[in-house]
Formats: C-alpha cells, sequence, structure tokens
C-alpha cells in the first residue's frame, strides 16, 4: 500500500476537501469576494494558492504584513480601479478577471483592505478576489469595517479524518467509507482504528500532519504541537483586551481538565475557584471568535428551533483532536498501546474527534442534553432533516446505552445513533414495556464523518 513517507510527496498529498467548496464559488455568477475563515494554522493559505495554482493561470497574491507598498496603497482610499492597477504593478502582469485569482492574505493587517472587499462587490464582482487572515485579528473589525452581506464566506477547519486517511495514502479507505460500504468496511475495521488512533495523537493541524509524513517521528510532531500551542498564547496578549488576558490564559488551560471529568458540563470554578460566569464569559467568546474553542450548548428537548431550548450550560472542546492531546500532555506512546488511549480522559478525545468531524465534514452544529442533575445525559443532538437525533459516544465497544434508551423512551425518538469502536449494525431498540422501539444505529467512531448521509 502507497504511503506518503517523505516531503517529496507531502504536496501531492495534502488535500483538503474545500478545495471543492472554491470550486463551486468560482463557478457562482453571483459571487461575491470571498472571505475564508479559520484559526491560525488551519491551512489557509496554502488551500488558496493550491486552488489558484488547480484553477487559474495566473494568482496575484498579496500578504499584508509582508507588503508594506500594497498596504500603503489600500490605506489611501477605496478607489477600486486605482487598486487594481496597483495589484497589478506589483504582481508584474495583467489583471483578466476570467483567469486570474487575486489573494489578499494577512488581511487582518491592513483593515482598510477587508474595508474594500465591499467595494471590490459593488464596483469590480467579475475579479476573483479571496481574503484570509487571522480570525484573532478579523474580529478586531467587525464593526463599521467589515463588508457585512458583501463577502462570501468558507470556514476552514482542521484536516478532518477523512482527509487525514487520503493524506497518508489511504484514498480507498475513504471511497469505502463514502460508499457506506458497511460489510467491507467491517472485514478491515482493525486497521481504520489503527489509524483512527494515529489520527488522534496526530489530529489535523496540516504542519503536524505533514511532519509526520515527512518523519514519522511522533516526538516531532508534539513538538509542532506545543508550537502551534505556545504561537497562540502569544497570541492572547497581542490581539486580546489587556484586562482579558488572564482570563483568557486560564480558561484556555483549563479545558483539559473539564473535558477529562465524565461529567464535561463547563464549570467556572474549574478555571478559578473564586470565579463566577461573569468573569470568563468575554474570554470564552473571545477565544470562540478565533476559532480555537467551540461551545456545545445544552437544550431541554430535541425541538425546533433548537435556539429557543437553549440553556446556560455547555460544554467546551478545542479545535483540534491532537492539539488536545498535547496540552493534555497525552504520553506519545500511548499511540503504541492498545486501546488506551480509546480511554484516556474519559471519553475526552472521543467525544472531541466526534464534534470536530461534524463541523468539518457535516457543517453540523451539535446540541447536547442532560437532566437538571446530570445523572443522564446525551452526548450530541444533531438536526437531520425534521428531527433531533440523539448521538452517544462510546470510546471503546461497551455498547451499553441507559441515557439513550431513556431519551428515547421520553422524547419518542424514532431513531438513534450510537458511535463507537464496535461495527456497524442497525438494530431496534425496546425502549418500554408496551413494545415500543426505536431504530438504533451503531456507527463505527471512524465513520462519523457520513452520518448525514444515514439512511435513518
Amino acid at each position: 500500500m502507497f504511503v506518503c513517507y517523505n516531503s517529496r510527496w507531502v504536496k501531492e498529498c495534502m488535500q483538503r476537501d474545500a478545495i471543492e467548496q472554491l470550486i463551486f464559488w468560482k463557478k457562482n455568477p453571483r459571487r461575491k469576494p470571498l472571505l475564508l475563515l479559520g484559526a491560525r494554522q488551519v491551512g489557509k493559505t496554502w488551500l488558496m494558492q493550491e486552488f489558484g495554482r488547480r484553477q487559474f493561470k495566473k494568482v496575484a497574491y498579496i500578504r499584508f504584513d509582508l507588503n508594506d507598498r500594497l498596504r500603503a496603497s489600500f490605506e489611501q482610499d477605496y478607489n477600486i480601479p486605482r487598486l487594481l492597477e496597483a495589484i497589478q504593478l506589483d504582481a508584474g502582469f495583467k489583471l483578466t478577471p476570467k483567469d486570474t485569482l487575486i489573494i489578499l492574505d494577512e488581511i487582518q493587517e491592513c483593515p482598510r483592505a477587508l474595508t474594500s472587499l465591499k467595494y471590490f462587490c459593488e464596483e469590480a464582482r467579475q475579479y476573483h478576489i479571496i481574503a484570509a487572515g487571522s480570525l484573532l485579528g478579523l474580529y478586531e473589525h467587525r464593526g463599521t469595517g467589515f463588508p457585512v452581506g458583501k463577502v462570501d464566506i468558507i470556514h476552514l477547519y482542521p484536516m478532518s479524518f477523512c482527509e487525514f486517511l487520503k493524506a497518508t495514502g489511504h484514498e480507498l479507505y475513504v471511497e469505502a467509507l463514502e460508499k457506506q460500504n458497511w460489510q467491507l468496511i467491517t472485514d478491515f475495521s482493525t486497521r481504520y482504528a489503527e489509524l483512527l488512533k494515529l489520527y488522534y495523537v496526530i489530529g489535523g493541524m496540516p504542519e503536524a500532519v505533514s511532519t509526520y509524513l515527512d518523519t514519522r517521528d511522533f516526538f516531532q510532531v508534539r513538538a509542532i504541537q506545543q508550537n502551534i500551542l505556545l504561537g497562540y498564547q502569544r497570541d492572547f496578549s497581542k490581539h486580546a483586551p489587556p484586562e482579558q488576558t488572564p482570563y483568557i490564559s486560564l480558561l484556555w488551560n483549563s479545558i483539559p481538565e473539564q473535558l477529562a471529568r465524565e461529567n464535561k458540563k463547563f464549570k467556572c470554578k474549574d478555571v478559578q475557584p473564586n470565579f463566577r460566569m461573569r468573569d470568563v464569559e468575554v474570554a470564552i467568546q473571545w477565544l470562540m471568535d478565533a476559532g480555537l474553542i467551540h461551545k456545545v450548548v445544552r437544550i431541554s428537548k430535541p425541538a425546533f428551533p433548537a435556539d429557543a431550548y437553549r440553556e446556560s450550560a455547555f460544554k467546551l472542546f478545542f479545535l483540534d483532536v491532537g492539539l488536545l492531546g498535547a496540552k493534555s500532555n497525552l504520553p506519545v506512546s500511548a499511540v503504541l498501546d492498545g486501546n488506551r488511549i480509546f480511554t484516556e480522559f474519559k471519553g475526552a478525545l472521543a467525544e472531541q474527534y466526534v464534534q470536530q468531524e461534524m463541523r468539518a465534514c457535516c457543517a453540523v452544529t451539535p446540541y447536547y442534553w442532560a437532566t437538571p442533575n446530570s445523572q443522564s445525559e446525551i452526548d450530541f443532538l444533531v438536526q437531520m432533516g425534521l428531527d433531533m437525533v440523539p448521538l452517544e459516544v462510546k470510546a471503546e465497544t461497551n455498547l451499553q446505552a441507559k441515557s439513550l434508551k431513556a431519551f428515547c423512551k421520553k422524547f419518542r425518538c424514532s431513531s438513534a445513533i450510537r458511535a463507537s469502536m464496535a461495527s456497524w449494525c442497525v438494530q431496534d431498540m425496546p425502549i418500554d414495556a408496551e413494545g415500543a422501539s426505536c431504530k438504533l444505529i451503531n456507527l463505527p467512531l471512524y465513520a462519523v464523518s457520513q452520518i448525514m448521509k444515514l439512511d435513518r
């Protein structure tokens, strides 16, 4: 089996599914300038440049933190013909709308360039323009300078498990998942499980993945992950309001401990014993705006619209499962230690992975449900059509489902999903003494990317 092991192959093997979204944007006759949003280090620059290489004859690439000349041009005014001429002179070739891609990178370093996207939309929509930058900087300009309604937006997340499989030379494994060939997937379940363990350790940050492809050295991968975490920590003091920096750091450092608990509901006292929600709510929102954490809110019942049933309780997750392991100082040797990696942190890695996959692969914002005393909990609720489907996550093959059965009985669910390391199967789950049942789909964890395609 071909696997990409050295850097010569990394560029060819690294694939991002978001390329297809960019191609759809390119072909859309009503397209606007595109804003590519994502946390630092998730691969925005590589994606834009690779898209330009594949789809355009010419690419005018501007990086505002390194290009003083064009930064000064954008800071003068919003005269679009003048700006296009400046870009053309800087690029050294004529800008032709049909076959030229204009990339405005690190746009947070030039706030007026961000605002200019509004005028490019209104006066020069024939040009293909993509802008990207650190969310840490972009969200500082959400006021009058942000081009609300004048840009298309794509969110980029860390590499999904399927993208990781493609990068490591396992495209056929992805094809089997996409075809939902459950018998074949079951036959190769051991290999899928091994690859999922590998993904838990490496995660989806492109530099960590490419380092593994280049070296196959877990310690070098961990060093990259620690450097990324350190870079985020430094950004707190660079971009956050000074009075919020200590709160952001304390909150950020508390998340692994929060997820290590059996009850993963966020608790202020785990940030600092004397903290209340008012002490950390700004810090939470800041980290969410930066794309570094995701919130999963508790709802009181599986009904629409889900936000109408929001409660104050919530869980917080990292942006990447590999970074969670690094932040938690998970021993690298755990990847070679059988099922140990699946039981670390009482399922924290499994839940982190599942919510990460749902966002990256399915564009789903999950919720969760629990009784007021948290004695019974459903890990996630997922909107599928007109239903809010319960999803229970099991880190291994333990298939007890007391909470799931109680939830389905209480809310008369017609279907439910249990994600675990067990093989695919569908069964009727009795939910009361009168013979009522619920269709229970046992979905392998490594197939969570297919959750929205399931036949319920």
